[in-house]
């Protein structure tokens, strides 16, 4: 069995942003990835399953109210 199972549970893509909802299977956690393609900038943050899709939707608010740092915007 590979070592590295994450499953893809959801995506949206608007105006060059990227997110991702990530299941890691092997380690039962979730994740929100953030890719912003303009800028070349991306994070991640670890969301328990109650918040997942709340922070699926609005990962900056999440990211911000759970101090993770995330990349500076003009």
């Amino acid at each position: 069995m590979n070592g590295n199972q994450t499953r893809e549970l959801d995506f949206r893509a608007v105006d060059g942003l990227e997110v991702a909802l990530l299941w890691h299977t092997e380690t039962n956690r979730l994740t929100v990835s953030v890719f912003d393609s303009k800028n070349d900038d991306d994070f991640e943050i670890e969301v328990s399953s109650s918040d997942a899709m709340d922070a699926f939707h609005h990962p900056f608010a999440y990211a911000a109210s759970s101090g993770t740092p995330v990349p500076a915007y003009a």
